[in-house]
């Protein structure tokens, strides 16, 4: 691939797409154009198809706000989605599998907004959650998956007037414990394998659930990739049906 810089003459997708790390999203965009663009003194970068952009902004809320106002500035999708891992809130969900929230639930201030597709209902939150922790969320908010992007992505898309999508595929179930590496993500969002590999180095009794892990990403990614490229090439044009 090669590396460019701006959108290619009047080019505007219809679908803007808004990760957290490239490889959740890595199958889906491993033949597009890469771009890097600066935008509010950042730089991104941007993977682009004939009908799409997808923008990987980093882990958290924080990271999410700013890649979903980056892409929706520069590109003027008439969608963004909101996509990557999520743990499941419910026993019945398993690895892999991809659920479309109907609503997304931001559990800072418990404020909802609906996407007009799927069913269920997803919560955001601002850190990892623990095993104990998604079972309180999903009794507290009825919701059945959670994440830590949507409710921020969803901030943005309000704000500025487009619609929201929402595709999470599941990477950890409800009695999965993600091992947690303080330092491995920074305050911009990024994730340090070299800094989580150094933290697990030491804690054998986590290197079980970390091959897992690595197990469950691979599925996960393979899954969600398939799903957003089946949404993305089934998204009609504004008013059209």
């Amino acid at each position: 691939m090669e590396w460019e810089s701006g959108v290619s003459g009047s080019w505007m997708p219809r679908v803007g797409v808004v990760a957290a790390l490239e490889r959740e999203v890595r199958p889906l965009v491993a033949e597009w154009r890469v771009v890097r663009r600066s935008w509010d003194g950042r730089e991104f970068q941007f993977f682009e198809s004939d009908s799409a952009v997808v923008v990987c902004g980093g882990i958290g809320p924080g990271a999410a706000r700013r890649a979903c106002e980056a892409v929706c500035a520069s590109y003027g999708p008439e969608i963004v989605i909101s996509a990557g891992f999520a743990g499941a809130l419910t026993p019945d969900l398993g690895v892999g599998e991809v659920v479309i929230p109907a609503t997304v639930i931001d559990a800072g201030d418990g404020s909802r907004v609906e996407t007009g597709a799927g069913s269920g209902g997803l919560v955001s939150v601002a850190e990892m959650a623990s095993v104990e922790r998604k079972r309180v969320l999903g009794a507290k908010y009825g919701a059945v998956v959670v994440d830590m992007e949507a409710a921020a992505v969803a901030r943005v898309a309000g704000l500025r007037g487009v619609r929201l999508g929402a595709v999470k595929v599941i990477s950890d179930v409800l009695d999965f414990e993600i091992p947690v590496v303080e330092g491995s993500v920074d305050g911009q969002g990024a994730f340090h394998v070299g800094r989580f590999l150094a933290g697990v180095a030491a804690r054998p009794w986590v290197w079980g659930r970390v091959i897992r892990m690595a197990g469950n990403s691979s599925l996960a990614a393979k899954n969600l990739s398939e799903a957003l490229r089946g949404r993305i090439e089934g998204f009609p044009r504004q008013g059209k049906n």
